[in-house]
Parts: C-alpha cells; sequence; structure tokens
C-alpha cells in the first residue's frame, strides 16, 4: 500500500459542479487515467508519470493549510487507479469530508462521503460503483448519450441525483437539448460546469 500518489494540481476553490455546487472545497487532482475521454479537458492528467509523488501527510497538510473543516474532492485522471485507502483515512483522521469524482473503471477504495460517479462509453464501469454512487453525472456529447445516460439511471440506487452535463465544446446545442430532456424527464438535473462561467479553477 503506497504512501505517496502522483498530484498533477491541488487548490482550494468552490465545487462548480453538482449536488454540491456553490461550496468551498479543496481539490486534489491526481495523476493517471486510462479512460481516454476524447472530449478530455485535462488530458495532461493522463500519464501518472508527469506528475510527481507526494507523501500522503504533505497531501493533508495542503488542506489544513488551506481550511479548518470542509469538503476536500479527489479527482483525476482516474483517481481509482490508486489505492486511495490511505489518503482518505488521513483526510477523515483530520476532520474532512472526503467527495470522489470517479468514471468508476477500477476498484472502489476509500471511504466516501460522497461519490459523484460519471460514466464514460470509452470504458466500462465496474459494478461496485453503481451502489456506491450518490450522483450519477453523464456528460452529453452527442445525442445518443441520453440513451445511454437511462441505461446507467436503473443500475444506480433509487436516492441517486442525475445530472445530465453539456460537453463544454457544445455548450449551446447540447444544453438546449438537455433542458428540453429534462423538461420531459424530470427524475433528471442539468448540471453546469459553472466554475468555467465564474472563471475559476
Amino acid at each position: 500500500m503506497s504512501n505517496s500518489l502522483p498530484v498533477m494540481e491541488h487548490f482550494y476553490t468552490i465545487q462548480g459542479e453538482g449536488f454540491h455546487q456553490g461550496r468551498a472545497a479543496y481539490f486534489i487532482r491526481l495523476g493517471g487515467c486510462d479512460v481516454g475521454c476524447v472530449w478530455c479537458d485535462v488530458k495532461e492528467s493522463w500519464d501518472a508519470n508527469m506528475h510527481p509523488k507526494y507523501e500522503i501527510q504533505e497531501i493533508v497538510g495542503w488542506v489544513k493549510n488551506a481550511m479548518q473543516e470542509g469538503i476536500v474532492v479527489i479527482t483525476g485522471g482516474e483517481p481509482l487507479m490508486h489505492n486511495l485507502d490511505p489518503l482518505c483515512a488521513a483526510l477523515r483522521d483530520a476532520g474532512f469530508l472526503t467527495h470522489l469524482e470517479t468514471s468508476g473503471t477500477h476498484p472502489l477504495t476509500g471511504k466516501w462521503d460522497w461519490v459523484c460517479f460519471s460514466p464514460k462509453k470509452f470504458k466500462a464501469p465496474l459494478q461496485e460503483i453503481y451502489q456506491a454512487a450518490n450522483e450519477l453525472k453523464v456528460v452529453i456529447f452527442h445525442a445518443s448519450d441520453f440513451e445511454w445516460a437511462e441505461e446507467h439511471r436503473k443500475l444506480v440506487q433509487s436516492n441517486c441525483l442525475f445530472y445530465l452535463q453539456p460537453e463544454w465544446s457544445k455548450l449551446e446545442a447540447q444544453t438546449n437539448r438537455i433542458v428540453e430532456y429534462v423538461k420531459l424527464n424530470p427524475s433528471w438535473r442539468i448540471g453546469l460546469q459553472t466554475h468555467k462561467y465564474i472563471q475559476v479553477p
């Protein structure tokens, strides 16, 4: 079990997406991803070897220096490529809430207060993520993604929240389609990347 992780970047900001949108949160973006989304906006995260490794206690120290309590979001890349048990344990011991953003393509490690599951067509998720998800986020890039989103909605827990998010490069066209879809299918919500609108990390 490794006590160090490759970190692409880390910063204290505002959660821009999903149920916790608008809340202060410390983001830790881990290096490494094997999903390969063609529209990924952080492709520089894909190669874990390109990013320096840091000890768990140093990572927790960054968070402590920024805030006394609150949310820590572990994202990527695909963070579950790494064993997140030590990091989660250290963060929770320090009194922080742990949130995960994942495509669910690797075994679930860590203990989480919130799991945002965002499945991708480029690599199938593992079955275990469906029971762990608090939030299902599907990025709408193509018209066929609505039907694909419904397939995943049927597999998560009944109390999971459902978000449809327009892919940023097709924002206007896909937002209009999502608005009409949500009006017809009100179990879904529109998910917007508000941090990009207000231009924070």
